[in-house]
């Protein structure tokens, strides 16, 4: 049995997570963590900060679906206390991520943009494409997501950025908005672009267009339940492990 803390278990994906974890044998909450306490939930649940001291119950795994400002209290937490971390989160700075790698050499640590297996899967794709088409095709991708969500572009477009560009030896920079750059776009970039509106989940399409033709690699999210079930298929593989940086191509 996983013993698990849900890290926002008050929020939307902390009670679809909580939902999916309900009706696995292998697992069960024991606690949350959030900001919300008004015990309307059937685990006991405190609030950051003093995490170190309130948290009572220590579990096997924290899945975290916060928010960034949670990070360093959470690291603290687990490393004190060598407990497990996956960590599905978005919108972290780069010394937030450098932060999360650091943790990674103490406890086992389970770290990615998008917990979405297909998600994972478009980017070996994108991979593949990119080392077959090269500089013969422009390489835009377009992320949708819903008119609540507050980072952008999206950590998932950026994570199928990242694994197109660090295919080709990271011969690609980035560019976010052409409106500022009057100026032909050039071969060596990806274009990066943000949409928000209603209730989207989640799409991206990543867009590979050459002379007279165009290849599209898309992704479709019809709920948050998918994000949920990578979430706690990570809990349950990160029980037991090594100190480590893991994601989802450990689970692939």
């Amino acid at each position: 049995m996983t013993n698990i803390v849900i890290c926002g278990s008050s929020g939307k994906m902390g009670k679809v997570i909580h939902n999916i974890i309900s009706t696995r044998d292998e697992c069960t909450v024991v606690a949350g963590i959030d900001k919300n306490t008004d015990g309307s939930t059937d685990f006991p649940v405190v609030s950051t900060p003093n995490l170190l001291s309130s948290l009572s119950i220590e579990p096997d795994v924290i899945i975290d679906f916060s928010h960034p400002s949670v990070l360093d209290e959470l690291l603290d937490y687990c490393l004190t206390n060598r407990v497990a971390l996956v960590i599905a989160t978005t919108g972290y700075s780069k010394e937030e991520i450098d932060k999360i790698h650091k943790a990674a050499k103490d406890i086992p640590l389970f770290f990615t943009a998008n917990m979405s297996l297909g998600v994972n899967l478009i980017a070996e794709l994108a991979k593949k494409a990119v080392s077959i088409l090269g500089d013969q095709f422009d390489i835009e991708i377009v992320e949708k997501h819903h008119n609540q969500k507050i980072d952008a572009p999206s950590g998932t477009a950026l994570m199928l950025a990242d694994a197109i560009n660090e295919e080709v030896d990271h011969q690609y920079t980035y560019t976010y908005d052409r409106q500022s750059v009057r100026e032909k776009r050039t071969k060596k970039e990806i274009g990066l672009h943000a949409i928000r509106g209603g209730t989207i989940v989640g799409d991206h399409d990543i867009i590979f267009a050459g002379r007279d033709e165009i290849v599209t690699i898309s992704h479709h999210a019809a709920s948050k339940e998918i994000f949920a079930v990578g979430a706690v298929n990570a809990a349950i593989f990160l029980k037991g492990k090594e100190p480590g940086l893991y994601n989802m191509k450990n689970l692939i």
